[in-house]
């Protein structure tokens, strides 16, 4: 079996209203209103996903000193960055079982690119700053309620702008620049939790995985841009949600 059909068996299970009797209405009474409001605490783990030029291996040639300033190119990849991020909750509950939520927040996380070449003196780890301001827009899917317990999957998009993100400048030596990303861009979620239910609030450990559209690379003629020809950002995000 595949996880889609894991998936869909543990919803059958929980959305089952013969299983159990239903609970009284704790949690603030977040679910009876149309509309509530929360905040969230969001550990994140990103990595770039990277594509390769054909000649990606090739030496750096820099016209403005008319030789090759790298060697013969071994391996380039991203390391798994952690970090964290906070925002706040709004949701609007469209029925029982179907809610409409936006959790904007501040996420601070960085990512790299590391560069292993022929020559081990070479070798070099570039670091891209991404303090990013997101706001996501997703659909939740929730199951029957089973005592102070129900489950949930999720799907949504969601936008994020860099912020104090640092720039080269022109004239700079090749092997101090950076590789840059855009600024802004979109990505798309998907998740699964749980809610549980207390007597004032209402706590939501939830887990996404997002991965941006298009290719986030500014193109530049530097050592470290020119062997890539896409980036794109595969993000997993463990989430405690409190309304």
């Amino acid at each position: 079996m595949n996880k889609i059909s894991y998936l869909i068996i543990i919803l059958l299970i929980f959305c089952s209203k013969s299983l159990f009797a239903q609970a009284p209405a704790w949690g603030g009474n977040a679910d009876q209103n149309d509309v509530s409001f929360g905040f969230t605490f969001q550990y994140v783990n990103s990595y770039l996903k990277i594509d390769k030029k054909p000649n990606w291996r090739q030496p750096f040639f820099d016209p403005g000193v008319g030789h090759l300033i790298t060697d013969y190119v071994n391996s380039i990849y991203s390391n798994n960055s952690p970090g964290f991020a906070v925002g706040f909750i709004a949701r609007y509950r469209l029925d029982e079982h179907l809610e409409v939520r936006t959790t904007p927040g501040l996420v601070f996380a960085d990512r790299d690119l590391s560069y292993t070449y022929a020559t081990p003196s070479e070798d070099v780890n570039k670091p891209i700053q991404a303090t990013m301001i997101e706001f996501p827009v997703s659909l939740k899917l929730k199951s029957d309620r089973i005592q102070d317990f129900r489950a949930y999957i999720l799907g949504g998009v969601k936008y994020s702008e860099a912020i104090g993100a640092k720039r080269n400048v022109p004239g700079t030596d090749p092997l101090q620049q950076l590789v840059r990303n855009k600024n802004g861009f979109g990505s798309y979620e998907v998740g699964m939790g749980c809610d549980i239910y207390f007597e004032y609030f209402k706590l939501s450990p939830e887990i996404k995985l997002s991965n941006s559209f298009g290719n986030l690379l500014i193109p530049e003629d530097n050592p470290y841009a020119t062997p890539i020809n896409k980036l794109s950002l595969h993000t997993v995000t463990f989430s405690l949600l409190f309304e």
